[in-house]
């Protein structure tokens, strides 16, 4: 376990609450707060067992004042969350009461922890690895029940057992090519070009099977981008709305009236989704509806997906040929809305959009919605979200994937090129250089602090 002076931090969030929490890790965890624990008969904390709790008052040792009534709670390196001595202050969750109990704790010689230093502390002490610290952060902004299943299987070490049994594959293989080249005189069963190969090209099938859940494992943990477009006045607000469940969204009958981007996270069957109203897209003199129809451009090629409303009640004009034809190229859905009134439109006759995803809408009475729901979750999920998995949903785990896959198929290429196996060893270390980059093992200090430094200040 790794020497690290004694830190303290509000881990609870700091507002008006039933209880606040201030953690206290390191090897004088225990000695700093039982300097300020006073109980009725005087036990202060002498003697505590691990993984108990007493009961007792926080004093300002300067005055002797009460601060408050608190439980103490106290675990033992290394079981406890940092792997250190760790002790925890549950005291009433006034600002006020919170901020003095860790100013004492700091006058007693703790010092304010940085933004992520009690995973990082675990991470560093052997605990967990970093794929799993990440896991931790990423079930604290969950914004679905979705996506906090699958950042708790990986707190699990889900993918981590995964990555390291491919990292093992291509150190047995490593261990046999410099077996077969360093002692050619010795009983030792060889290695050739053809075994490299084939154990190689496994290992990017694995690494590829990995690769294949980025897309689903990237909308679980930041969100599906669905922006909503269309000509004025055609229900995009209504619809909004609608999901919403609330009226967060002006609705007028006077076209133009949403000028600017509106952003709301909603939860579709367990899928996190921002979902974005923006500006009727038109040619209008303007100004400012102008800027906002530049602005629903530019969120129409940031989106994951593409929510058109046409208005079913108005024949197509050129406006709504030139929406079309600008997201025919995209993923996208068509919801056919006003369908309550009489249809002038016969969708069969536009060839640019794909049938499959037409849906008919009436926001007004709610026709349409649970299939645009239903859609939403087959276009991403192919019907079915599984948060039990294993899910990637980091970025910086997708791109060590992708570095290693690419060294394996150097070495693969070398290997064809000139069977020489002692060569393609070099990309073979690459390769499992990389993917140790996703739990710790091959990475740089400095990359591990900025990731850590991510994190909030009590966790």
């Amino acid at each position: 376990m790794k020497e690290f002076d004694t830190i303290a931090a509000i881990s609870s969030g700091l507002s008006e609450s039933g209880i606040s929490i201030i953690r206290v890790s390191g090897d004088n965890a225990l000695n700093i707060v039982n300097n300020i624990f006073r109980t009725k008969n005087n036990k202060n904390l002498n003697g505590i067992k691990p993984y108990t709790m007493r009961h007792g008052f926080i004093v300002e040792e300067e005055t002797g004042d009460t601060l408050d009534e608190v439980l103490v709670s106290y675990m033992k390196a290394p079981r406890s969350f940092t792997a250190e001595d760790t002790v925890e202050v549950n005291c009433h969750g006034g600002i006020v009461a919170t901020r003095k109990i860790l100013e004492e704790v700091i006058k007693q010689g703790a010092r304010m922890a940085e933004p992520g230093e009690f995973t990082k502390r675990a991470f560093l002490n052997g605990r967990i690895d970093l794929s799993q610290a990440e896991s931790i952060m990423d079930i604290i902004t969950a914004k679905t029940e979705v996506s906090m299943k699958s950042a708790v299987e990986q707190s699990k070490g889900v993918l981590s057992k995964k990555i390291n049994e491919i990292r093992e594959e291509l150190l047995e293989t490593i261990a046999s090519i410099e077996a077969t080249v360093d002692y050619p005189e010795e009983d030792l069963e060889e290695i050739t070009a053809d075994d490299v190969s084939v154990k190689l090209n496994n290992v990017v099938k694995k690494i590829d099977q990995i690769l294949s859940t980025a897309e689903e494992g990237k909308i679980i943990r930041e969100g599906l981008n669905v922006v909503i477009i269309g000509k004025p006045n055609v229900g995009k607000s209504s619809l909004l709305n609608y999901l919403l469940q609330e009226k967060r969204a002006i609705v007028t009958e006077v076209p133009g009236t949403t000028r600017d981007i509106i952003e709301e996270y909603i939860n579709i069957n367990g899928i996190p989704v921002k979902i974005i109203d923006t500006a009727g897209i038109r040619e209008t003199e303007d100004l400012i509806e102008k800027m906002g129809v530049e602005k629903s451009k530019e969120k129409i090629n940031q989106a994951d997906l593409i929510i058109l409303m046409l208005d079913l009640s108005r024949e197509l004009d050129g406006e709504d040929k030139k929406i079309i034809e600008y997201i025919k190229d995209k993923k996208y859905i068509v919801l056919l809305n006003k369908s309550d009134l009489a249809s002038k439109i016969d969708v069969n006759k536009i060839k640019e959009l794909n049938q499959d995803h037409v849906i008919e809408t009436s926001v007004k009475t709610g026709k349409g919605i649970d299939i645009l729901k239903k859609q939403i979750k087959k276009l991403f999920f192919k019907g079915e979200i599984k948060s039990k998995q294993l899910i990637l949903t980091n970025t910086r785990h997708k791109e060590a994937l992708i570095k290693g896959k690419y060294s394996c198929n150097q070495a693969i290429q070398a290997l064809k090129d000139t069977s020489a196996i002692d060569l393609a060893s070099i990309d073979i270390r690459n390769a499992w250089s990389s993917l140790g980059e996703i739990v710790g093992d091959t990475l740089q200090e400095d990359i591990i602090n900025k990731i850590f430094s991510q994190f909030c200040l009590g966790k």
